[in-house]
């Protein structure tokens, strides 16, 4: 599970320190007049901040998924089935507001009685299940190659090699991140006594007349701070980020000695050995926010005047607690899967990913096996701003090997959007390729649920993924009958396609079209997606 930062904050330390220190017409809008909707001068509202990702693009012209226009025009008042989404993911926080009337209950276990009431395998798993036991920090797959000799000695090489160079990494930016923090601290408490404010903007800052050269100094690290947030105080929060995420890279998930599996006390290089785990797939730790935040995209309660609205509203979610703050193993991703299947989930989201998987087969066989029982898997493209079609930058778990055919058609997997419709549409961040992504869908600073009933603005893929899974669940309540590869197929051939070339991974000598970035070309929307279903579940259209 890759986080992901609003902004670099890496980009200050140079300048910092060099001053001191249905029965409507297929799609929304014709496919020849997507790339002259014009670009949105304006910023964003805080109400479109919040909601941008289902907004549409014509009316909006902010690149969402045309959620609320599909609820307007096409929803309504409709009943639809309910359906199952899991959330593979790390542990969800089961009493926050927005999600406690959406949870999956297991009508046939009995909470707390200590046993397996309904013989699936697992014991008072009410609301799904936790592999992860009581373990949440661990390290990444390289570090456990390293540590245990996994596989041939090219892919030890390969993983001591990433081991050695982000160990290294991650101390230098510690480090740095340490020195920024302590300089803006600094310079943040000199500025509020200057002005007599414990709050104050760039105006006020602006308006100062300094008498010393240490004043100027502040003034200048301060200023540069407001060029990337709107508060000195959103600059701190994001510095103090930076410094636990470099800190757990250096303890837990480069630490070759560090083994955070101890607890849970099973093999997890053995498919075999059961029965590890328990029946709570809640959060561990506040910070552990991740499944939270994923299942709010998915199905936070629509209009209960909290919080926000989930892209889907007949949805019941599934907490299947198997990613923790490091690298997923295979073996509880398989398993994960494979729960979700056999206990009536019709949709999984898997947001999450790995350069390394040295179990990756238990994983295809699960891929497979859903493919068998007729439940889609979406899965996150991945974070790092790289071409996937490059065997050297491997993101699993996938549905092809050696970017060869697919082993089961019920795989989607999405890249991410940002909210600015043209050139800079695709996040700096998202991952991208003609045979490895699918999909793009909005990811970037998504507002949603996080836990202890708190709500934030989060990005990456892993957002992108759980609006396509929102939309799935939107084809699968109002059109039970399509099966998970079709409904792969309306969501991949009903999106929008811009022409127009975007950049890739923030890097504006690197362009290209969606179509040269993906397969389908296309970015996901709702509304269109709901009438293609109506079509196809009609035989008006064939896929």
């Amino acid at each position: 599970m890759t986080r992901i930062f609003a902004k670099s904050i890496l980009g200050f330390s140079a300048a910092i320190f060099l001053t001191g220190c249905g029965s409507t017409a297929l799609v929304s809008t014709p496919i020849e007049n997507i790339d002259t909707t014009p670009l949105k001068i304006s910023d964003l509202t805080d109400a479109e901040k919040e909601n941008w990702g289902h907004l549409d693009l014509v009316s909006d012209t902010i690149p969402g998924m045309s959620v609320d226009k599909a609820y307007a025009d096409i929803i309504k008042n409709k009943k639809g089935d309910k359906v199952i989404v899991a959330v593979l993911d790390s542990g969800i926080d089961l009493n926050h507001e927005d999600l406690d009337d959406v949870l999956w209950t297991n009508k046939g276990e009995k909470p707390g009685d200590g046993k397996d009431n309904d013989g699936n395998g697992y014991i008072d798993d009410i609301h799904g299940y936790n592999f992860l036991g009581e373990s949440y920090d661990e390290q990444l797959e390289a570090a456990r190659i390293v540590k245990l000799k996994l596989g041939d000695a090219a892919l030890q090489s390969r993983a001591k090699a990433e081991v050695d160079t982000e160990y290294a990494e991650a101390l230098q930016n510690k480090e740095r991140y340490e020195q920024i923090f302590q300089a803006v601290k600094d310079a943040d408490a000199a500025v509020k006594k200057e002005l007599g404010k414990t709050e104050y903007t760039k105006e006020d800052l602006a308006a100062i007349k300094p008498k010393t050269e240490a004043m100027q100094r502040n003034i200048g690290i301060l200023t540069q701070m407001f060029t990337y947030e709107d508060s000195i105080a959103e600059v701190i929060k994001q510095l103090e980020e930076g410094i636990t995420h470099f800190s757990d890279q250096i303890n837990y998930n480069y630490n070759v000695d560090f083994n955070g599996r101890k607890v849970v006390g099973d093999n997890p290089y053995d498919i075999n050995d059961l029965g590890y785990g328990n029946g709570n797939p809640k959060n561990r730790v506040e910070d552990e926010s991740h499944g939270t935040h994923v299942a709010g995209i998915i199905a936070a309660e629509r209009n209960n005047g909290i919080g926000v609205n989930g892209v889907a509203n007949n949805v019941e979610i599934m907490s299947i607690r198997a990613v923790p703050n490091g690298d997923e193993y295979d073996k509880d991703i398989a398993l994960g899967i494979r729960y979700a299947v056999d206990n009536g989930a019709k949709i999984i989201n898997g947001s999450f990913g790995k350069a390394f998987s040295p179990n990756a087969q238990w994983v295809y066989d699960a891929l497979k096996y859903a493919a068998d029982n007729d439940v889609l898997f979406v899965h996150a493209a991945g974070n790092s701003g790289e071409n996937l079609d490059d065997p050297a930058n491997p993101n699993f778990p996938n549905d092809q090997i050696n970017n060869g055919a697919e082993i089961s058609d019920n795989v989607i997997t999405v890249g991410a959007l940002s909210s600015k419709y043209g050139s800079e549409m695709v996040a700096s961040f998202s991952n991208y390729g003609h045979i490895n992504v699918d999909v793009f869908a909005p990811g970037d600073e998504i507002y949603s649920s996080m836990p202890g009933n708190n709500y934030e603005f989060q990005g990456g893929t892993s957002m992108a993924a759980p609006a396509v899974a929102g939309v799935a669940a939107l084809i699968r309540s109002y059109y039970p009958k399509l099966s998970a590869s079709e409904v792969k197929h309306i969501i991949m051939k009903s999106g929008l396609s811009p022409r127009s070339p975007v950049i890739l991974g923030g890097d504006p000598s690197k362009t290209a079209k969606l179509g040269e970035i993906s397969v389908s070309g296309n970015i996901v929307n709702a509304y269109n997606a709901l009438i293609m279903a109506d079509n196809v579940s009609r035989g008006k259209i064939k896929l």
